[in-house]
């Protein structure tokens, strides 16, 4: 029998699904829906950009005209008449940008600009979504240790619930003892129920994510919540680093960038531009006969309605813009990191003083218990250990966790 007990247990415990943290970000970042919109947005970065550098280049273009029935005016004998007949023309026209002042290489660097914030914002999403996959599973290793916890402490109920039924046989407890418990018993139960629930759902939804089946019998690595100590003179040293890789910060002083190049090119665009062009053009309207044009354009505008100096002065503004911005978020970046300092050195005092409610939680417990036996405590007393001892037992889990996804932050912070 005993045999065939570990044999089952084993069974049970192959055939357990674990899942890493690595493999839920990894699986997350390759899946998710979010993450593909943002390669796309880099692809049309990158589309922008072959866009901008074509203006660099010849531009040719074929035309063409046919005419069923045209009017020609014809001068005979002094007098003009006129002729209908059908006409033609077919050609093609080379322009080639010379000159325009640098309007078209600020265009051009902007939209390289724009490829880098692209590709900068599709590192953001990643990171974004690592940290709240890194939190999710960090949720799930809570929960189902509070399944753990909360297991113990119904069947601690429920043997106590069945003790207190013999005591009263026995004419040793009153119904008052076993009522108690019973009801004890009942609540611990709903309160295992209601974390099941709770852990199903971070399941289902980690699932949804990372685009992959987490079966119920999946067991996260409880040691992402585990309430080690921290250097706190490490993570301080973080600080510059995070106001230097922070890439939220690299997107906002990009944008500058990029705005200063469109200020620029607006700019450029009040003195106009030289083309170099080159036409090829063969005609059969009543007569047929070849046209070739090479030579040298010159386009100023002169009066735009004011669209030009608008423009130019609506992109120094965006350029302010993008310098506040970027000085707000440096700012908020660092107030963020100073409060999750300050949240870790008090979840650094909290590990120590939850470890020693659990020690304390337990030894309470073995003596109210036997002094229960014994007569000399009541069933309330056993009831407040036990309550004592699942707060310790929590407790230190909930520090943990807090702890991790501090952690979790100030990675996602840094850039990682």
């Amino acid at each position: 029998m005993k045999k065939l007990l570990l044999f089952a247990l084993l069974t049970f415990a192959a055939g357990a699904q674990t899942l890493s943290m690595q493999e839920c970000v990894e699986q997350t970042l390759a899946n998710h829906p979010d993450i593909k919109v943002f390669m796309l947005k880099v692809a049309q970065s990158e589309k922008s950009y072959d866009i901008a550098r074509s203006e660099y280049l010849p531009q040719v273009t074929l035309v063409g005209e046919y005419d069923p029935q045209r009017t020609y005016v014809l001068q005979q004998a002094g007098q003009f008449g006129t002729v209908d007949d059908e006409g033609w023309f077919i050609g093609a026209i080379l322009k080639q940008k010379i000159w325009d002042f640098s309007k078209t290489s600020s265009l051009t660097k902007a939209s390289q600009i724009e490829q880098e914030i692209a590709k900068l914002s599709l590192d953001d999403a990643q990171a974004i979504m690592a940290y709240k996959i890194k939190s999710l599973y960090a949720l799930m290793a809570l929960q189902y240790e509070a399944i753990k916890v909360r297991r113990q402490d119904m069947q601690a109920k429920q043997a106590l619930y069945e003790q207190s039924q013999g005591f009263q046989k026995q004419g040793l407890k009153t119904k008052a003892d076993t009522a108690r418990f019973q009801a004890a018993y009942y609540l611990a139960k709903e309160e295992l129920e209601t974390a099941q629930a709770s852990f199903d759902k971070s399941r289902t939804t980690m699932s949804l994510y990372a685009g992959i089946p987490v079966k119920k019998d999946v067991k996260p690595d409880i040691r992402t919540i585990a309430s080690d100590a921290v250097n706190l003179k490490n993570i301080y040293a973080l600080k510059h680093q995070v106001l230097k890789d922070n890439l939220q910060l690299k997107i906002a002083s990009k944008q500058i960038d990029k705005n200063q190049k469109l200020h620029q090119a607006a700019k450029a665009s009040h003195f106009g531009s030289i083309d170099a062009i080159a036409s090829h053009t063969q005609t059969d309207m009543l007569n047929r006969y070849d046209t070739s044009t090479v030579g040298i354009t010159l386009s100023v505008p002169l009066y735009s309605g004011g669209r030009l100096s608008a423009e130019e002065q609506r992109m120094q503004i965006e350029t302010n813009v993008a310098q506040e911005q970027l000085a707000s978020k440096a700012i908020a970046l660092e107030e963020e990191l100073e409060n999750l300092f300050l949240d870790l050195e008090s979840y650094q005092e909290s590990t120590k003083a939850k470890k020693a409610q659990l020690v304390s939680a337990k030894e309470a417990q073995e003596v109210v218990n036997a002094r229960y036996k014994e007569g000399l405590s009541t069933y309330i007393e056993v009831l407040d250990s036990a309550a004592f001892l699942l707060q310790a037992k929590l407790g230190l889990l909930e520090v943990g966790y807090k702890q991790r996804i501090t952690l979790n932050r100030i990675d996602y912070l840094t850039g990682k």
